[in-house]
């Protein structure tokens, strides 16, 4: 059973090295292949000086950059890895075991922060609960999934924000999810910059307002302000190339 890990980057040359470099260090090694939407560094030749095959997207958006290296993947099992989040050897092993049952078309980790937080260990074990009752995971808790079954379902929902939630919706429909019970280590970085607590509040208000029906890429505006900027109100045109509506 061979692995393709897929490691979706923006301005990411602090951080790729030493992910690719862990990451073909697993055993059984895998193919690494980064998908990079738009860096304005070095990402790309880091990454391709650590042994990746290094893709440049034409677009940035998570889930346009997932599927893209999804496409150019041939490992039997895709594992979307982001390039903070630590991925151990017990946790690779533990993922490949749970595959040998052919009934299980995919799944995610357990995901704990480099943090001793309680707000942080609290939102984990709500994460826990809610993949291990549900089969809904997030991005950071690395989702893997069967190749075949990826391509069946069309891949990631092509939206700037939560194409985990959706992706991992559509999974646990068509067949058994696993929550691994080995942990991948996710950074708190972000947390750290902004405050748990305020961070923490906005992820569960977007959330909120995502499964109330609000358009995705609208909320991404709000997550990602300097990513995806909103869309210029008169005559202009977006990043899609039609015409902006006059609402962000």
């Amino acid at each position: 059973m061979s692995v393709s890990i897929v490691i979706p980057t923006l301005n990411e040359e602090a951080l790729v090295q030493g992910q690719v470099r862990r990451c073909l260090l697993l055993n059984p090694r895998p193919e690494v292949i980064v998908a990079d939407g738009e860096s304005g560094d070095r990402t790309l030749s880091r990454a391709r000086e650590a042994g990746a095959f290094a893709l440049a997207c034409a677009r940035r958006g998570r889930a346009l950059q997932m599927n893209a290296g999804a496409a150019a993947a041939s490992g039997d099992i895709l594992l979307f890895l982001h390039a903070d989040l630590l991925l151990p050897q017990a946790a690779y092993s533990a993922m490949l075991e749970a595959l040998r049952d052919p009934r299980v078309t995919g799944g995610a980790f357990r995901r704990r922060f480099d943090s001793p937080s309680l707000l942080l260990r609290l939102g984990c074990r709500l994460a826990d609960l809610r993949g291990k009752t549900f089969g809904i995971f997030l991005g950071d808790q690395a989702q893997f999934v069967r190749r075949d079954v990826f391509r069946r379902l069309g891949g990631f929902p092509a939206m700037l924000l939560f194409e985990d939630l959706a992706f991992s919706s559509i999974l646990s429909r068509h067949g058994g999810t696993r929550l691994v019970r080995e942990k991948v280590i996710a950074s708190s970085r972000r947390f750290h910059r902004e405050g748990n607590l305020r961070r923490l509040s906005l992820n569960a208000w977007l959330t909120l307002l995502y499964l109330a029906g609000v358009d995705a890429n609208r909320l991404a505006r709000h997550y990602y302000p300097d990513h995806f900027p909103a869309p210029e109100r008169q005559g202009s045109r977006g990043s899609d190339g039609k015409a902006a509506s006059g609402r962000s």
